[in-house]
């Protein structure tokens, strides 16, 4: 590989409609779990970030530039791995009920727990389970497989 080859993904931009921004804190930080980082002072009500775990990836989330453009039926999506399926199943419950609450920062889908994941299927395919976020942004997460 060449000098030239990225390393890692430090980021994935997600965007929302314009008034939904402080969603995610609620979404993203306190249902899902990722940690709240500062962002630059010109920006502050711009975005947030949200830090992935204990390493250097980061979501970050930020109003859509042109609206119209933002798509709830899109298949572009993050994929976000967790530790283990008894990991994942306890998030996918998490987001299942917040996604039945009717809170405004819930989920607006959510494959339920226990049925089948609304993926493509195959015995390539990990444990994994799909939602989209309060702003339809499509989100899949998996789990390390034991051995």
């Amino acid at each position: 590989m060449g000098d030239y080859t990225p390393i890692a993904l430090q980021h994935v931009n997600l965007t929302v409609p314009p008034g939904k921004l402080q969603l995610a804190t609620e979404f993203y930080g306190e249902v899902i779990g990722f940690h709240s980082d500062p962002v630059p002072a010109l920006q502050r009500d711009m975005l947030l970030w949200f830090r992935i775990g204990n390493g250097p990836q980061q979501i970050h989330v930020a109003f859509e530039k042109d609206p119209t453009h933002h798509s709830t039926q899109s298949s572009r999506h993050p994929c976000f791995q967790l530790s283990s399926p008894e990991a994942l199943l306890a998030l996918q419950k998490r987001i299942w009920e917040h996604h039945k609450s009717g809170s405004q920062a819930a989920a607006l889908e959510c494959d339920e727990p226990g049925k089948e994941n609304s993926g493509a299927k195959g015995a390539e395919y990990p444990t994994r389970f799909f939602a989209r976020d309060y702003a339809g942004n499509r989100l899949e997460f998996s789990a390390i497989q034991s051995q």
